[in-house]
C-alpha cells in the first residue's frame, strides 16, 4: 500500500514539476550538448553505455546537465543509484549509505553509485568520510558541482575520480532544446498551439547565456501567463519573451573561477594594451559586487609589473585614483577606477622590473658575495683591512658618473636589469649599455685579485634569464620550431657555429648559450638583414654578441664572406633557414656549394625549411562560409586562382637538386616533415601586403592572366571577411647531416 502511494504521490510531482523538470533527457539520445565528452566514440559515452562508469566529477556552470547527466548514468547502470544533496546531507546520511552500499554488495553483489550534487558543499570532514569507501570500492562516486573541483574538493578525492568539464550550451543547442519543449506531446507543449517568434527565441537564448534551464523557465511562464487568441493559440512575441526572462546574471562568485578568470582578464587586458576589454571586466567586476579597493591593489602591481619602468608615473596615478575613490566611494568613484584603468592600458609597457627576481636567484645561489672592498664602511677598518680603499666618488668626475665595479667579483658579468626601448627607460637604454660594457672594462684591472670568468655556458645560465624575456615577440610558436631545430644537439663550449640565413637572432640563442668559448657566427644573404641582426644583437652584453658576416656568392658558386674569415677557419656546427629552396623560387639564396669546405670533421648540419601549403583563394575554398559569388568571382575563377597558388608554392619547397649537391659534397642526410595548421586573422595589413600594386601576390595573378577585376574582387571578397580568419597550413623541413669523413 505504501508502494502504491508512493506511485501516486511521485506521479503527482511530476504532474506538478516545473517544466525543466519534466523534460530532462531520459537517455543519451535526448540528450543536448557536451559532445566533447558524449559524442559517439568519447570515453565517458562508452563508458556509459558499457555500464562501466567510476568515480566522477562533474564540473561546469548551472544548467547545463550536470544532474541530467548522472540521472542518465543511473538509467542505463545495472547498480543501484542513490542521491543526495550535499546541502541538506551530513555525516550521518553519508554513514547511511555507505551502510546500505555494503549490505548491497556483500548480501546480493550489487554496486552502488552516489550521486552527491553540489558536492563542493561538504566541507573537509564529509569528505575524508568517503573515502574510505571510494577507496574500496563500497561506492562508486558522481559529484556535481559548479565551483573549481581542484580548489573546493579535496585532492584525496579528486585523485581517485576522473574530472568532466561541461560546457555553457551553443545558441544552437539551446535552440534545439526550445524546439523540443515545443514540440514534445506528454512532457512539454505539443498538444498546445505555442507559437515563438524568432525575435522572442532570439532574445530567450541570448539572456540564457548557455543555460537551459534559465530558458526553460522563461518559456513556460511566457506560456502559462499568456492567454489564449480567439484561434485557441498561445503567441509568444518580443515583449512578452522580454518580461519572462530577467537580465542575464552576471556568475561571479567572489571565492571561485568567475573572480580569479575575470580579474586574470582583466589584468592581461591592461597588460595588453586593450582599453575597451579592459572597461569590459572593470565593470563586470563592479556589477557583480567586487570590493574596489582588490581591484586598485590589481592594478599598482601592474603598474609595476607590466608598465614598469616604462612610466614611471603609472604607479603614483593608480595610488592617486585610489586615494581619490576612498574620498567619494561609489557610483562617483567609478570615475577614479576607470582613469586608473584607462591609464595603464594606454601607458607604454615593460616588464624589465622582473630583473629583481633574477637578483635573488643570485642571492640565493651565488657563492661568491663579499662586498668590494672599495664599498666597505672605512669608518670602521680602513686602518686595519683597507676597507673603503680605491672608492672613486662619482659627484667628482664628469656626469656624476665614474667605472668601478658594485658587484661582488664572482657576479661582475651578470645582467639583472635590461632596459626596455620605450617610455622613460627607453630614453636610458643606450646610455646604460655604454656603461655597462665600461664597468665590465674595469673588471680587468682586478684580474689580479680574482680572474672572471667571462662567458656563460650551460653552468652559469644567468645571461639567458633576460634574453630569454626578448623572446616574447617571436611568439612560442617560432619557439617551438626553434628548440625542434636544435633537439638532440650535443654541444661542447668550445665547438665553433655557422648560422646561414638566419633572419632573426632567435635561432642563434642555444648555440650562443652552449659554446662560449667557441663563438658563433651568423652569415647574413644581404646587408638589410645585418642592418637587423645588428640591432637585434645590441641587445646581447658585447661579449656574447656573435659576429656578422655578410655572404656572398663567388667564383663557381663557392659561398665566401666579406669581411673574410680567418684562414682556415672551419665550423663544427653549421645551420641555417630556407637554404634548400631553389633560389629562383624565392630569390635570393645563399649557394649550398663549399660548405664542406667550412665545415670541421665530423662536423653537423641543421637545416630548416617552411613553406605555406595555402594560398588566399586555396584557403576560401575550403571555408564553410558560402562564396558570396561575382560576375567576377565566381567558384571556377577561385579555382583557376587556387591552382596558380598551388603550383607557385610548390616551387618553394626543397629542392631535390639542392639536397643532391649536399650529398654529393659527402654530407649523410636525414630528414623529417610535419605540418602546422593555423588561423590567419583576415586584416588590413595583411590585405595590403596581398594585394597593393607590385606585391609578390598581385604580380603573381597578374603575370598569369587574372583580370585585374578579378583580382579587385578577391580581395572585396576577403575584405567582408575582415575579423574572420583563414585557414593556413605550414609544411615545414628538418635536415640533419653529418659529414662523412674522408675514410668513409
Amino acid at each position: 500500500m505504501s508502494d502504491l502511494f508512493s506511485q501516486q504521490a511521485e506521479a503527482r510531482r511530476a504532474a506538478l514539476a516545473p517544466l525543466a523538470d519534466r523534460l530532462r533527457p531520459r537517455n543519451l539520445e535526448e540528450f543536448v550538448g557536451q559532445g566533447g565528452i558524449l559524442e559517439p566514440g568519447r570515453l565517458l559515452r562508452r563508458a556509459i553505455v558499457a555500464d562501466r562508469v567510476g568515480n566522477l566529477i562533474l564540473h561546469g556552470p548551472p544548467g547545463v546537465g550536470k544532474t541530467t547527466l548522472a540521472r542518465i548514468i543511473a538509467n542505463t547502470t545495472r547498480a543501484r543509484f542513490r542521491s543526495i544533496n550535499a546541502v541538506l546531507a551530513g555525516v550521518k546520511d553519508l554513514r547511511a549509505e555507505v551502510e546500505q552500499a555494503r549490505e548491497r554488495l556483500g548480501q546480493h553483489g550489487l554496486r552502488t553509485i552516489l550521486f552527491i550534487d553540489e558536492v563542493h558543499r561538504f566541507n573537509a570532514a564529509q569528505q575524508d568520510a568517503l573515502l574510505p569507501w571510494v577507496e574500496n570500492g563500497t561506492l562508486t562516486l558522481i559529484g556535481a558541482t559548479t565551483e573549481n573541483p581542484y580548489f573546493e574538493v579535496n585532492k584525496a578525492l579528486l585523485s581517485r575520480s576522473r574530472l568532466f568539464r561541461l560546457q555553457p550550451l551553443l545558441p544552437s543547442e539551446l535552440r534545439r532544446v526550445l524546439q523540443q519543449a515545443l514540440q514534445d506531446p506528454e512532457r512539454g507543449y505539443g498538444q498546445r498551439r505555442v507559437e515563438v517568434s524568432e525575435a522572442a527565441a532570439d532574445h530567450w537564448i541570448q539572456t540564457a547565456a548557455g543555460d537551459a534551464r534559465c530558458l526553460l523557465n522563461a518559456l513556460e511562464l511566457a506560456v502559462e501567463s499568456t492567454p489564449s487568441d480567439a484561434a485557441g493559440a498561445v503567441r509568444i512575441d518580443l515583449a512578452i519573451a522580454e518580461d519572462s526572462i530577467q537580465e542575464r546574471a552576471v556568475l561571479y562568485d567572489k571565492q571561485g573561477d568567475a573572480h580569479y578568470d575575470t580579474i586574470s582578464a582583466f589584468i592581461k587586458s591592461l597588460r595588453g594594451s586593450d582599453p575597451d576589454a579592459a572597461l569590459f571586466w572593470l565593470a563586470r567586476m563592479v556589477e557583480a559586487g567586487e570590493n574596489p579597493r582588490f581591484i586598485f591593489r590589481r592594478m599598482l602591481i601592474a603598474a609595476g609589473e607590466d608598465v614598469g619602468l616604462a612610466d614611471p608615473m603609472a604607479v603614483v596615478v593608480v595610488e592617486a585614483c585610489a586615494g581619490a575613490f576612498e574620498r567619494v566611494g561609489l557610483p562617483e568613484g567609478l570615475f577614479p577606477l576607470a582613469q586608473a584603468a584607462l591609464y595603464l592600458a594606454g601607458a607604454e609597457k615593460s616588464n624589465s622590473a622582473l630583473g629583481v627576481f633574477d637578483a635573488l636567484k643570485a642571492v640565493r645561489q651565488a657563492s661568491d658575495q663579499e662586498v668590494p672592498s672599495p664599498l666597505r664602511d672605512a669608518n670602521r677598518d680602513r686602518e686595519g683591512f683597507g676597507d673603503g680603499v680605491g672608492y672613486r666618488y662619482p659627484h667628482a668626475y664628469t656626469d656624476h658618473w665614474v667605472a668601478q665595479r658594485y658587484l661582488p667579483a664572482g657576479l661582475a658579468e651578470e645582467v639583472f636589469w635590461q632596459p626596455g626601448r620605450l617610455g622613460w627607460e627607453g630614453q636610458l637604454r643606450d646610455r646604460l649599455q655604454e656603461r655597462r660594457a665600461a664597468q665590465l672594462a674595469t673588471t680587468t684591472e682586478l684580474e689580479a685579485e680574482q680572474p672572471l670568468l667571462l662567458s656563460h655556458g650551460p653552468e652559469d645560465p644567468g645571461i639567458l634569464r633576460w634574453i630569454s624575456r626578448q623572446l616574447a615577440s617571436e611568439g612560442d610558436r617560432l619557439i617551438r620550431l626553434k628548440e625542434r631545430l636544435w633537439q638532440g644537439a650535443r654541444w661542447r663550449r668550445h665547438d665553433r657555429v655557422l648560422i646561414v640565413n638566419s633572419p632573426s637572432l632567435l635561432w642563434a640563442l642555444d648555440p650562443l648559450a652552449h659554446t662560449p668559448e667557441g663563438g658563433v657566427t651568423i652569415g647574413c644573404a644581404d646587408a638589410a638583414g645585418r642592418e637587423r641582426l645588428r640591432d637585434q644583437i645590441s641587445l646581447l652584453d658585447p661579449l656574447q654578441q656573435p659576429a656578422l658576416m655578410l655572404m656572398e656568392a663567388r667564383s663557381a658558386g663557392v659561398p665566401g664572406f666579406s669581411p673574410a674569415l680567418d684562414p682556415g677557419t672551419r665550423f663544427e656546427w653549421l645551420a641555417g633557414r630556407q637554404l634548400l629552396v631553389d633560389p629562383a623560387a624565392i630569390g635570393q639564396t645563399p649557394p649550398l656549394n663549399g660548405l664542406r669546405d667550412l665545415a670541421a670533421p665530423d662536423a653537423e648540419l641543421r637545416l630548416l625549411d617552411s613553406a605555406a601549403v595555402l594560398g588566399p583563394a586555396q584557403a576560401l575554398l575550403q571555408e564553410t562560409a558560402p562564396l558570396q559569388a561575382t560576375a567576377h568571382l565566381s567558384r571556377d575563377h577561385l579555382e583557376v586562382i587556387a591552382a596558380i597558388e598551388a603550383d607557385w608554392l610548390s616551387r618553394r619547397r626543397p629542392a631535390p637538386e639542392r639536397m643532391g649537391l649536399l650529398e654529393q659534397e659527402g654530407w649523410e642526410l636525414q630528414q623529417e616533415e610535419w605540418s602546422e595548421t593555423l588561423r590567419l586573422p583576415i586584416e588590413g595589413a595583411l590585405l595590403r601586403r596581398w594585394f597593393q600594386p607590385g606585391s609578390t601576390y598581385r604580380h603573381l595573378l597578374e603575370s598569369h592572366g587574372i583580370a585585374a577585376e578579378t583580382v579587385s574582387a578577391l580581395r572585396d571578397q576577403l575584405r567582408d571577411r575582415q575579423g574572420q580568419s583563414l585557414r593556413q597550413e605550414l609544411r615545414h623541413w628538418l635536415t640533419r647531416a653529418r659529414l662523412r669523413s674522408p675514410q668513409a
